[in-house]
């Protein structure tokens, strides 16, 4: 039978504990939400609606192709100069997703004969890139600019070391100085994916590149994405002229994706600009989660002490997880719930994100119910 197969991978999710579903959510939640990533609270900020409706009013609902054919507006260019310039580097180039912006530096930057050295950690959209690439890929253990040292040694064509800046489970930052002399040690290029650390570290939000002297490196590229401290949609690489413009020409999810939606570009445009206008935002994010970490270790909960705006909790098992979220749902709080194969190490955890608009009586409120909830 076609996709008989596809019954027997259920039954064995279904053992597991790993079945996930899908689960609408309405417009307005009496929920306190602790799951999504609007780490700076601008998803629906006033101003971000406003600028989502007057691109849709003015380019509307679509792009209507390409990038290169029509889906480039006078918009699209506005966004990359700006985030180019908040970030520290000489241009960027805007994707339809983070995703499609990480599998294009990856592939576009590793020829035949080059090496790619991945870090353990590294989220799903760095790995496929690192699949999809024509170069060779060794993984380096994680965080460990010496792994990464090995894994380039006696390597004498094009090389590249791809990392996260802020891992997505636990919230842990990437030693980026000593990976970034890793790399120079052996001439090769650092793909940072920094869709956690926009919007939350560096002065004022500008990343975690721009807060280890890294933006504007002729030898280092930068993703982002729109969606988590930007409250929008989409993504961008970032760089040198030279390589943004390799990547129009290069990158396969550039050339044969759609443009992104002119109502995501003027969304990631008013909140960028917001940022500009309210940097306080970016301290205030990490604040929030030093004190959720804080609380939560004081309650007796085995917490990851966060870089950014990432704070997990450990749960004994993936079943427990679930329970504990769905618990937790119940009283009134919608917290993340991570387990393999999402999970590197394989160990489940409820995953917190900080948001700069939380107050501490929220604060408050959510640390009580996950110590009541707990398995």
């Amino acid at each position: 039978m076609a996709f008989g197969w596809i019954d027997e991978q259920a039954e064995l999710r279904r053992r597991a504990g790993l079945v996930r579903a899908l689960r609408p959510r309405a417009a307005d939640t009496p929920l306190l939400d602790l799951a999504s990533n609007d780490y700076l609270g601008l998803a629906r900020h006033p101003e971000v609606a406003e600028g989502a409706a007057r691109a849709a009013r003015t380019w509307g609902g679509g792009a209507t192709g390409s990038r290169l054919v029509t889906g480039t507006t006078e918009l699209h260019a506005e966004l990359e100069r700006e985030l180019a310039g908040f970030c520290g580097f000489e241009a960027a180039l805007v994707f339809s997703s983070g995703y499609a912006a990480n599998l294009a530096a990856v592939t576009a930057l590793a020829p035949h004969g080059s090496r790619i050295v991945s870090d353990a950690g590294n989220h799903a959209s760095l790995i496929d890139g690192c699949r999809l690439a024509r170069g060779t890929t060794r993984v380096a253990a994680h965080s460990d600019p010496d792994a990464v040292r090995k894994a380039l040694d006696g390597h004498h064509g094009p090389a590249v070391a791809v990392s996260d800046t802020v891992f997505s489970v636990d919230g842990d930052a990437a030693p980026l100085a000593g990976l970034a002399a890793a790399c120079r040690e052996h001439g090769a290029g650092l793909v940072l994916d920094d869709a956690h650390g926009l919007g939350v570290l560096g002065d004022g939000g500008r990343g975690a590149p721009y807060a280890a002297g890294l933006a504007g490196a002729d030898d280092v590229v930068v993703t982002v994405t729109l969606s988590k401290s930007l409250g929008s949609q989409g993504g961008a690489v970032l760089g040198p002229a030279r390589v943004i413009e390799h990547l129009v020409n290069a990158a396969r999810t550039f050339i044969f994706d759609t443009g992104l939606a002119p109502a995501a570009v003027g969304a990631a445009l008013t909140a960028l600009r917001l940022l500009r206008r309210e940097p306080g935002r970016a301290a205030r994010a990490g604040e929030v989660a030093r004190e959720l970490h804080s609380r939560l270790t004081a309650a007796g909960l085995e917490a990851v002490r966060p870089d950014a705006a990432v704070v997990s909790v450990r749960a004994p098992s993936p079943e427990r997880a679930v329970r504990w979220a769905a618990d937790c749902r119940a009283a009134g709080l919608s917290v993340g719930c991570f387990r393999p194969p999402s999970v590197p190490d394989g160990v489940s955890r409820l995953r917190l994100t900080a948001r700069a608009d939380l107050s501490g009586a929220e604060i408050e409120r959510a640390v009580r119910v996950i110590g009541e909830t707990r398995p």
